[in-house]
């Protein structure tokens, strides 16, 4: 099978999905999917993670594409999974942020337990009790890093508004945790 085309290995792939045939064709590109993780992703422990992952992804992927440089789509589904992982990276730390603001406000140091997931769910709650206004200010602003600048932009609202929005919203976003804190 080695000497077979990326092509033909495609075409075999996709008419018996077997992963000996996938693993052939991955296996002349893995160096490149672990250098394009490894550029993005910064660390070669969640490179190698990546690549796994990736061949994964491919399984299901290839079966819905029509691919005619696989070189190439290999490289944009490496890429596009990389980002996708920054950007999950980077919204949860957002989040942990948000959440840990609330959090040491609304309880006692001796009574804090690593609850996150609970945690999560009534934050996810509370955001969802707020106005249509404080909730899309909050999002942009927290959980999307968005400036005020851009929140302006996004939502049409003035700038005072804006920062009138996401000061309520935050106060009532607390007010809604604490009555939750049981």
């Amino acid at each position: 099978m080695e000497n077979l085309s990326d092509q033909d290995l495609i075409e075999k792939y996709k008419a018996s999905s077997s992963l000996e045939v996938l693993g052939v064709l991955y296996q002349r590109y893995m160096h490149l999917v672990y250098g394009v993780c490894l550029k993005y992703l910064k660390h070669r422990e969640a490179s190698r993670d990546a690549v796994s992952q990736i061949f994964e992804k491919l399984i299901v992927e290839l079966l819905k594409h029509e691919v005619s440089n696989f070189k190439s789509w290999l490289h944009v589904l490496t890429r596009n999974y990389c980002l996708m992982q920054i950007r999950t990276q980077k919204h949860q730390r957002v989040e942990d942020s948000l959440v840990e603001n609330m959090e040491y406000s609304l309880l006692p140091h001796h009574e804090y337990k690593d609850d996150s997931e609970v945690t999560y769910s009534k934050l996810d709650k509370c955001l969802e009790e707020l106005n249509h206004e404080q909730k899309q200010c909050i999002k942009a602003f927290y959980l999307e890093e968005k400036s005020y600048a851009q929140v302006v932009a996004i939502s049409g609202y003035e700038i005072k508004k804006v920062k009138s929005y996401i000061q309520n919203g935050k106060r009532n976003l607390k007010n809604c945790m604490e009555q939750n804190v049981n």
